[in-house]
């Protein structure tokens, strides 16, 4: 028996990335999955985003544990859409038990103008909520929501810096979401509903190995590469790697998702490599 076993669990950016590890780990644990995912390039957005391949790459590692996978093309930043695709789930695998509300995209740099703020805040807070609320009616008693953070939402506020209004609007997204969460626990924990945080530092992801990432870590160079920018990445952390692996994240959303967590909610759980310590003092 897995530690999720016979649970299906939605997960929003499941095409690659900490997305898929997630779906790929939970499945090896007995669940089976709905994998959601965008598919589609966005203009602010200066990196590659995941493909239909890359969706289909996961549906396939999935099957290959023997467990089912729904894979559904869909736009977190539309309600609509991911009140279908929470439908859905229920009607295909016949239940929903766990959200992971993990999509999201990081629009650095100071070439773009408010529109990548507006699309950071639409993808990372808004369409977090949207997945969530839409899957809400279809929960029952013993339900996980987990909503993937991150480090910056408690670090030092950065408005408009040099790194342009993506940045501002990424810190600001992962902060609300993180007190949307506290409240929402606050809400559903008498109907024993849980929902948590996990706020990663660097993750070892698409997400950070790009090179618009290495530019605002070596803008001193006009293309920097990996292996020029990556000195620089421990700079966040107090444990000093350059970043964590998505295992580390998957982990603890695989005990999230778990009845082994069946009396934990509205905790904001770091795994940061020591990267809060580095900016707050101690609070209980």
């Amino acid at each position: 028996m897995g530690r999720v076993e016979d649970k299906v669990v939605l997960i929003t950016g499941a095409a690659r990335g900490q997305g898929r590890n997630h779906a790929i780990e939970l499945a090896r644990q007995g669940a089976d999955i709905v994998a959601i995912d965008l598919c589609e390039d966005i203009a602010t957005v200066d990196y590659p985003l995941a493909s239909e391949d890359d969706l289909q790459q996961t549906v396939k590692a999935v099957e290959a544990l023997d467990r089912r996978c729904l894979a559904i093309k869909a736009d977190v930043r539309s309600p609509e859409a991911m009140k279908a695709a929470a439908q859905r789930a229920v009607v295909e695998l016949g239940r929903l038990d766990v959200v992971v509300a993990n999509a999201a995209v990081s629009a650095l740099g100071a070439q773009y103008d408010s529109q990548a703020w507006i699309d950071t805040v639409d993808i990372n807070l808004l369409g977090a909520i949207n997945v969530i609320q839409a899957a809400y009616p279809q929960l029952k008693a013993g339900a996980s929501i987990i909503a993937i953070g991150s480090l910056v939402s408690v670090r030092p506020r950065r408005a408009y810096d040099d790194a342009g209004p993506g940045s501002a609007g990424y810190k600001y997204a992962k902060r609300a979401l993180a007190n949307y969460i506290h409240e929402l626990a606050t809400t559903l924990a008498p109907e024993y509903i849980r929902a948590n945080v996990i706020h990663p530092g660097n993750v070892n992801s698409p997400m950070l190995q790009n090179d618009m990432t290495y530019q605002q870590f070596r803008r001193d160079l006009e293309h920097p590469t990996r292996e020029d920018a990556e000195p620089g990445f421990p700079v966040l952390h107090a444990i000093p790697v350059p970043y964590v692996e998505p295992d580390d994240i998957t982990a603890l959303v695989v005990y999230l998702a778990s009845d082994e967590s069946r009396y934990m909610t509205g905790n904001q759980l770091r795994v940061d490599a020591g990267g809060y310590l580095k900016v707050n003092e101690f609070r209980v």
